[in-house]
């Protein structure tokens, strides 16, 4: 009596994929909310005493509101630079999602939903970057 043995499949199934695109939301969160949350209390610690400006509405700096610049300010290691970090971690999650769901897609051969998932990527990240590239 011989045994036959299935080869291995290399090819990932949905449950493996929902799991790990699980795992990289809840990575993604409890980063951004680990961020936020140590830069808020160093923002607190260090201006627990300073009085409320109520009168006239203060934005934030130009440095907190581009993307580039708060890359370049992560070495200044500053409370506000640190809360903006985990904002974006925020923003950057679901498009972590996406891309890791390409690369689900080509392992499993899935072409169609490969050019699908491409297209959305393409579109978030020109909606996240594209005001960078914007004249004006």
């Amino acid at each position: 009596m011989t045994s036959k043995t299935q080869p291995a499949r290399s090819e990932w199934t949905d449950e493996q994929v929902d799991q790990w695109i699980g795992r990289l939301l809840q990575l993604g969160v409890m980063l951004s909310a680990t961020l936020v949350a140590a830069g808020g209390i160093w923002y607190l610690a260090g201006h627990a005493n300073a009085p409320a400006d109520h009168e006239q509405f203060h934005g934030e700096p130009a440095s907190l509101r581009d993307i580039n610049d708060i890359l370049v300010s992560i070495g200044r290691l500053n409370s506000l630079d640190l809360i903006q970090l985990g904002l974006l971690t925020l923003i950057l999650t679901p498009i972590a999602r996406v891309a890791f769901t390409v690369v689900a897609f080509v392992v499993r051969r899935d072409y169609v939903f490969v050019a699908i998932t491409l297209l959305v990527l393409a579109i978030l990240l020109a909606t996240l970057f594209g005001a960078a590239l914007m004249p004006g």
